[in-house]
């Protein structure tokens, strides 16, 4: 179980590694979207970034039980909320 935290909303790619989040909002349309959503980024799901490549390019996800790779650039249309956990 989670709270959500009160405060701002962020981006993913504004997200350091190991803070736990929840997807509030997926902005873009057309194929990145459908392929952000396919790959279970959808709202009120709880994930982390779990890592992130040298250079910064691409971040690791955790999140419904697996690990996923994502752009940078992609992570900038996902809108999040910090969540503490307890």
């Amino acid at each position: 179980m989670y709270i959500v935290l009160e405060g701002d909303i962020l981006r993913l790619d504004e997200v350091g590694v190991g803070i736990p989040v929840v997807i509030k909002e997926i902005h873009g349309t057309g194929a990145l979207r459908r392929r952000i959503l396919d790959m279970g980024m959808t709202p009120n799901t709880r994930i982390v970034i779990s890592g992130v490549a040298s250079g910064g390019n691409p971040i690791e996800i955790s999140g419904r039980g697996y690990e996923l790779t994502m752009r940078l650039k992609d992570a900038q249309i996902i809108e999040v909320v910090k969540i503490h956990e307890g």
